[in-house]
């Protein structure tokens, strides 16, 4: 934002004695940056204010005289000066000698033997009119200029302009009359609102035309007025020139009205060629899919049903909030004018501007929020000025229409004890409703004040707001630093990520290397894998900006996006896989509502076909080794969890090589082997394991307490039996009945073998069973050793129809 110094001073009085640069720093401090201070004209700093105490005739040349000047501060210098006006008396401005005067560096010097201590100026030595004017005599100063000031603080010379950066919800600022309402706050003067009175004396404007809303959420109010028999030509040359000062083109008288209210009261305007409005209506509604319009900048765009456009009886002729149509513009042959001055939705205005790439000083404004109340008063202000500068009649009356209210906060309570606690202040509730009575903010009652918001200032919509305000006010470096203080708390970890951990250490100590990929997948790996029509695994919701197509949806499984990494390595000729990743997956259970999210921990192991030559003799069962990986995992969590036959078969794990892991009755996870078929769609081949476990039902198992026993000094006595079992037997329910049979002595059982093949009967398997025996208080004799034994043999050739081997 662009802010004339001149013209600000139209709108706020500006004390004497602040300089433009102190302004700017209060301004800065105040929350609206200045970027930058630029000024139009001469530099007159090393100029300064000097005083002629005496003036006679040079001795030795008619036309010059030896003045006594007094710079101020120092001795009275002797300044031969050429002026015939020059008199003692007089305040003048005087350049010392080592600066530099239009590119000549000035020196002590003598004329005609007198020595000169710098020069008296003339305005055109000052660079303050034109070189080649012919100007006589020295520039003589007001007499109540300060003997000694620079001369840059006495006399004006060109336009300074501020450079204001204006934050985004800041809409009110974006206007003269805002950053005069800042500068009467800062430093407590008045503001003069621009006059908007309007003489009418033409026929009713409600005759000429008629508004309609059709769009009421988007279109809050619109307000028309009529200008008759203007002449279009150039604008007077004070109007060019503030709106050159403020970095815009002049146009015509017209069009430049508008815009210098835009400038001064932040309402954005448009003025339409009233004949080229057909129908006498103005339409406010959605645009037509597909419907074009020409705006002013002279593109061609084609609108969406999205867009908000000004239409006439038969078509559009503007885009809301963003830029006139060239199909109603007004040109030198337009005589009569209708001002447009409305209050659009700052979302709609946002989206029309950024979709079409228009970037309009209307929009700007639009999308960051307009004065409510500001809208009458702006078309009244342009109708004057037009009326004036262009010769026109005024009609009288104004055409309102209005749509639904805009969504405005018109009071905010706060409680002074909350300012107090934020800010690390100690102010009365007195105090701060003086603080934000210049900021037009009326603030009643003490506890808790109901701060009453003004209408132009849209950026205030909960308490914080305008607690800043107070901050802003009060002055930020007025606030003495507070130390930092609170009550400490025992941090602590929610029960889920620490159980992730867990995992995340327990497979990382097992060689597996973590992956994270995206929460998105594409729904067609849930066909690959097989799953049922009704699986709940399919209800997964649809995001509604996904990073690409093919990744729509947020995922239910990691299985997909694993095999997918395992598709990658395996290309790059990578065959031995362990990977594992622990994160949430997403159940959608009832449409409309947010998805169920589950932490789940997902591991794959892959192998190629075949082993190689090197590596010795062939490795275990995959399975197995998937399952051992399950084991240890179960022992670093703690949790009394179990494998069992897998009772509902999932569609992607082989049937011969799979297991549910239970947590008591429910099964919390699986792990197999995936079959070839499933691998095949995903494009893998060879051998991969699977382990899938929900870790959110694990954590809410209880926890096995670790204990700890005194170390036996007595030896342990060893027995390995080898049965025959029926093949489909569950090996880990047999395993649970010899712990218990064997007795107090036993230490501790395991399998240790699994044979079927040439020896075994079809249908049967052979079980190796260890079975280790210990005591703390003594050792165990060898009878004491075979009775435990045989009762285990006895005890599975009755349970089971074991034979032993």
């Amino acid at each position: 934002m662009w802010v004339p110094m001149s013209w600000l001073g139209e709108l706020v009085e500006l004390p004497e004695g602040v300089s433009v640069e102190e302004l700017a720093e209060r301004l800065t401090m105040a929350g609206l940056e200045v970027d930058s201070i630029e000024r139009s004209g001469p530099d007159l700093s090393a100029i300064v204010v000097g005083h002629v105490l005496s003036r006679k005739k040079h001795p030795d040349a008619d036309r010059l005289s030896v003045c006594e000047v007094d710079l101020g501060g120092e001795a009275p210098q002797t300044i031969v000066c050429g002026a015939p006006n020059v008199d003692a008396g007089q305040k003048v401005a005087v350049a010392k000698p080592g600066i530099r005067l239009q590119g000549k560096k000035l020196k002590k010097s003598k004329i005609r033997g007198v020595t000169s201590n710098g020069m008296i100026c003339s305005t055109s030595e000052l660079a303050l009119t034109d070189p080649d004017e012919e100007m006589e005599g020295i520039l003589v100063l007001d007499a109540e200029a300060p003997i000694g000031a620079t001369l840059d603080t006495v006399l004006p010379s060109g336009e300074t302009v501020l450079e204001v950066a204006i934050t985004a919800n800041r809409g009110d600022c974006a206007s003269l009359l805002g950053i005069a309402r800042e500068v009467s706050a800062a430093l407590g003067t008045p503001v003069r609102i621009p006059e908007s009175g309007v003489p009418e004396d033409g026929p009713p404007t409600s005759d000429s035309i008629a508004v309609e809303i059709q769009a009421p959420e988007a279109c809050h109010s619109y307000a028309a007025r009529i200008v008759r028999g203007v002449t279009v030509g150039e604008s007077p040359a004070w109007l060019q020139a503030k709106l050159e000062a403020a970095q815009l083109r002049p146009i015509n008288v017209v069009v430049d009205v508008t815009n210098l209210v835009l400038l001064e009261l932040g309402q954005p305007l448009h003025a339409f060629d009233l004949a080229q409005v057909a129908g006498e209506r103005i339409v406010v509604r959605r645009a037509v899919a597909g419907e074009p319009l020409a705006t002013l900048d002279g593109q061609d765009h084609e609108l969406s049903a999205a867009d908000l456009v000004i239409a006439d009886a038969e078509r559009a002729i503007g885009l809301a909030g963003v830029m006139g149509g060239a199909n109603s513009e007004v040109g030198d042959s337009t005589r009569d004018v209708l001002i447009e001055s409305a209050h659009f939705s700052p979302e709609c205005v946002r989206h029309t501007g950024r979709r079409l790439g228009i970037h309009s000083d209307a929009a700007y404004r639009f999308a960051r929020g307009v004065d409510r109340d500001g809208i009458v008063r702006a078309a009244d202000r342009a109708a004057r000025l037009i009326a004036e500068l262009a010769g026109g009649q005024v009609d009288s009356g104004i055409v309102l229409a209005t749509g639904n209210a805009p969504d405005v906060v018109e009071s905010i309570e706060v409680s002074p004890a909350r300012v107090n606690r934020l800010l690390g202040t100690d102010l009365a509730a007195t105090e701060i409703v003086s603080l934000l009575a210049p900021l037009g903010i009326v603030a009643s009652g003490s506890d808790p004040l109901v701060c009453e918001i003004p209408s132009h200032r849209n950026d205030l919509r909960i308490p914080a707001d305008v607690i800043e305000e107070v901050a802003r006010m009060s002055g930020y470096n007025s606030i003495e630093p507070q130390p930092l203080f609170g009550e400490l708390t025992t941090g602590t970890r929610p029960p889920a990520l620490e159980l992730a951990d867990q995992v995340r250490d327990a497979w990382a100590a097992e060689g597996f290397i973590e992956v994270q990929t995206f929460p998105f997948f594409d729904p067609n790996g849930l066909d690959a894998l097989g799953l049922a029509a009704d699986d709940p695994r399919r209800a997964t919701l649809r995001v509604i900006n996904p990073i690409s197509e093919t990744q729509g949806h947020l995922r239910s499984t990691h299985l997909p996006s694993l095999l997918s990494v395992v598709r990658e390595n395996r290309s790059r000729q990578v065959d031995c896989v362990r990977i594992f990743e622990v994160s949430r997956v997403f159940r959608l259970e009832k449409e409309g509502e947010l998805p169920e999210e589950r932490w789940r921990a997902t591991a794959l192991i892959t192998r190629p076909e075949e082993a190689r030559l090197w590596e010795g003799a062939p490795t275990a069962e995959l399975f197995y080794e998937a399952r051992g990986a399950v084991e240890r995992l179960i022992r670093a969590l703690a949790r009394p969890l179990r494998f069992a036959p897998s009772r509902a078969l999932e569609p992607y794990l082989h049937p011969g090589a799979c297991a549910d892991i239970l947590g008591g009755k429910s099964a919390l996870g699986v792990v197999g082997e995936i079959h070839p078929a499933a691998l095949s769609r995903f494009e893998i081949g060879g051998l991969c394991a699977l382990i899938e476990i929900d870790l959110s039902a694990v954590g809410e198992l209880p926890t096995r307490v670790q204990s700890y026993r005194e170390v036996s000094r007595h030896p342990q006595v060893r027995r390995d039996l080898a049965v025959l079992l029926d093949r489909d037997q569950p090996s880990q329910a047999v395993l649970g009945a010899v712990e218990k049979k064997a007795g107090e002595s036993l230490a501790w059982a395991e399998i240790f073998d699994r044979y079927e093949g040439e020896g075994v009967p079809e249908g049967k398997v052979s079980v190796a069973f260890r079975l280790v025996f210990q005591r703390k208080d003594r050792t165990l004799t060898d009878e004491e050793v075979s009775t435990a034994t045989e009762a285990v043999v006895q005890m599975l050739q009755e349970r089971f129809g074991a034979e032993q081997r």
